[in-house]
């Protein structure tokens, strides 16, 4: 696996075995990320966080990643305190931070800036969430829990609730789940259905994709439950926003008839779509998952920052 200088935008930037390698690289640094071992191979690195966005688990585990491997990061977590509230563009403030870092992670409402962002910077880029588009490396540390509660992601039966019109992360991962032969249901109100592009997309791979409307019926023989809250944010109409607001909740009621090893996973925040009951039961996959962002984005800026310049 050579990722060395790559820039990461979209999860179909990497092959079924470029993932592999990743998530094996995660693994062994998982003793790292969890402080009882120490390495340094970012020592002389240099990390610039750019979230033009609200985040707290991406960009915290995108700092401890670059921390736990000894090297820095320059943030700017608020764009209005930058100068594009002067009016400057993103392409001059990304080609900017290239001069100050050796990689920028990005994450920024508009679909498509993490990749105008990779043509201004001549350091690697990492999508850290684009609007409604890519998030990469979520996708990465979600199969990492998979594979992690099962042992395998091949075959694995994953049920896709919530947003999937605006939610980047199942956009990401339904593309990775086809990848590995997984079969995708798609439980969602209506007016989130999966984008007809998106679904031709998977379609094309071959993917195994069914809808199903019933909740209770779609997790019944399901060995995972990827829950997505409602993203108020992307609604242009509040009113829009309100009509799907609530349409589902995950509790200890509807788990009844669940497989006993049904993996419940959320990229979080979560707003109400999992009843803190699911908290102390098995089924909680989402804490877990949260901590595996750290090793995982280890891996990739390891692999990435080998040194040099992009694609060098």
């Amino acid at each position: 696996m050579s990722l060395h200088g790559r820039d990461l935008i979209s999860i179909r930037d990497l092959s079924r075995e470029e993932i592999e390698g990743i998530l094996a690289a995660a693994k062994k640094m998982i003793p790292y990320a969890e402080g009882t071992k120490v390495l340094h191979t970012l020592a002389d690195k240099l990390v610039a966080m750019a979230f033009f966005e609200p985040s707290t688990r991406t960009r915290l585990s995108f700092e401890s990643a670059v921390h736990r491997l000894g090297g820095n990061c320059i943030t700017i977590a608020d764009a209005s305190v930058t100068s594009m509230r002067k009016g400057e563009s993103l392409y001059d403030t990304i080609r900017m931070l290239s001069s100050y870092a050796d990689a920028i992670v990005i994450r920024h409402p508009n679909e498509g800036a993490a990749r105008l962002a990779a043509r201004a910077s001549d350091r690697p880029v990492l999508n850290a969430g684009d609007g409604a588009g890519q998030h990469p490396t979520q996708t990465l540390l979600d199969l990492l829990t998979m594979q992690e509660a099962f042992d395998t992601l091949s075959g694995l039966r994953v049920v896709l609730l919530g947003d999937l019109k605006f939610g980047r992360t199942v956009h990401s991962l339904a593309h990775a789940l086809a990848l590995f032969g997984c079969e995708i249901v798609l439980t969602a109100p209506p007016s989130l259905a999966l984008p007809d592009p998106a679904r031709r997309r998977l379609e094309h791979m071959g993917a195994h994709i069914r809808e199903e409307a019933d909740l209770r019926r779609a997790i019944r023989d399901a060995d995972v439950l990827y829950v997505t809250r409602i993203q108020k944010e992307r609604f242009g109409d509040e009113t829009e926003y309100r009509e799907v607001a609530g349409s589902y909740h995950v509790d200890a009621d509807l788990l009844r008839d669940a497989k006993p090893r049904l993996a419940v996973m959320h990229p979080l925040p979560r707003v109400g779509e999992i009843s803190p009951e699911i908290d102390e039961t098995p089924h909680a996959a989402y804490f877990r998952q949260a901590f595996l962002a750290v090793p995982v984005r280890m891996a990739l800026l390891d692999a990435i920052l080998a040194g040099g310049r992009k694609g060098g």
